[in-house]
């Protein structure tokens, strides 16, 4: 089993920034993959960054250049650092952890507001 705890959501204005955490617990298979994946009003979730436990990564078009993803503290901490935030950016943010095979799992969410 995998734990996710995520943190840092919040109300901010356009062009602002925000830093999403997330820490990991529990059995954590060594070669896993994390990431943040969004869900806005009446949309389906979509991916927004992942991160492999070899620290490569992806982004969805619409944040490359502006969002962030790394990982630290014995690589079960991951954040996603969102700058030049956009009122389209608003959505629940997850956290997901892929346990290389051992399954799949998702934190509770943390909603992110950008007014305009």
């Amino acid at each position: 089993q995998v734990q996710l705890v995520e943190s840092g959501g919040g109300l901010v204005q356009a062009g602002g920034s925000l830093r999403l955490s997330c820490v990991a617990s529990g059995t954590i298979f060594s070669a896993n993959t994390m990431a943040w994946y969004r869900q806005a009003p009446g949309k389906q979730r979509e991916l927004v960054a992942q991160i492999t436990s070899g620290g490569s990564t992806n982004y969805v078009d619409s944040v490359k250049g502006r969002f962030t993803i790394t990982r630290a503290g014995a690589k079960n901490t991951v954040y996603l650092q969102m700058n030049s935030l956009k009122p389209e950016d608003t959505a629940v943010y997850y956290c997901r952890c892929d346990n290389g095979g051992l399954g799949i799992y998702w934190g509770q969410g943390t909603q992110v507001t950008v007014s305009s």
